[in-house]
């Protein structure tokens, strides 16, 4: 039996390396195409690695950082995501919180429509949404957070209330014998609790916002406002030239924050999603 496990295993990590490789690859290729001269970058030679005759450096990223407003888009990208994900773990949180401990038939409902929200496609409503942001003047990246808000609610608030159905109330009573009001109590005691599965919701949400590109476009003033995703398509030259070597520095580097941060905070996704998961 030991030796049947044996077998399986090293099998299933065969496969899981080789789609692990298949998964890296284009980012391998975006890198090494990043580092190319212009001339060297086209159909026939994008596969190729850079030698001696096509190295270019770090040309192409002086070149992304220093044309088409990289750091203004930087600032941009940067701000949302982290408003959008500070409004997400807050409110969210505290939502999950109120459905968990009050529980009739008007919880379970918003409950329910919060896991509904998660199988409805964007497409449905991007056009209403635009119109609305419009209107409401929500088209400006200092209040984008509120729009990502409705959007990020029903993951955050599955993955919170899966946790808060795992932690005893005996704390919480507790804490309102010895006077603290629903306030006190959720910042106190539930909130500290909630930091693993916070971690994981942070970075799940972080991942999608950072990288988002149709939502942004369809709300922001495209001449005003670009996040990072939305500037890529502006190395573009006269007559449809596409300057592919700054392109591909730009997609590195709006990689890169995203990649960093998953390798140090990877294992509190696996933390967040267990502890979600066990049911006590």
């Amino acid at each position: 039996m030991k030796r049947k496990m044996s077998a399986s295993n090293r099998i299933w990590s065969v496969v899981m390396t080789i789609v692990c490789v298949i998964y890296l690859y284009p980012i391998f290729m975006v890198l090494s195409n990043s580092l190319k001269v212009e001339s060297a970058i086209s159909t026939g030679t994008a596969f190729e690695l850079p030698n001696a005759q096509t190295f270019a450096g770090l040309a192409n990223y002086e070149n992304a950082i220093g044309a088409q407003g990289f750091l203004a888009s930087f600032f941009y990208t940067t701000f949302i995501t982290v408003s959008s994900v500070l409004a997400i773990l807050l409110f969210c949180s505290m939502f999950a919180w109120y459905i968990t401990r009050v529980n009739n038939l008007f919880t379970k409902v918003l409950y329910l429509l919060c896991a509904f929200s998660m199988v409805v496609p964007f497409q449905m409503v991007m056009f209403t949404l635009s119109s609305m942001a419009d209107t409401l003047r929500l088209n400006t990246p200092w209040v984008l957070w509120v729009i990502y808000l409705g959007f990020g609610a029903g993951l955050a608030v599955f993955m919170f209330c899966g946790f808060m159905r795992s932690v005893p109330i005996d704390m919480e009573e507790a804490s309102m014998i010895d006077g603290c009001n629903p306030i006190q109590t959720y910042f106190h005691i539930v909130f500290p609790l909630l930091r693993p599965t916070m971690i994981s919701v942070a970075i799940l949400e972080a991942m999608w916002i950072w990288n988002d590109y149709l939502l942004p476009t369809l709300i922001l003033d495209i001449q005003d406002y670009r996040t990072i995703a939305m500037l890529i398509q502006f190395f573009k030259g006269s007559y449809g030239r596409v300057e592919m070597g700054p392109m591909m520095a730009c997609i590195m580097l709006a990689i890169l924050p995203i990649v960093v941060i998953y390798l140090f905070a990877q294992k509190y996704i696996i933390k967040g999603v267990v502890a979600g998961a066990v049911k006590g």
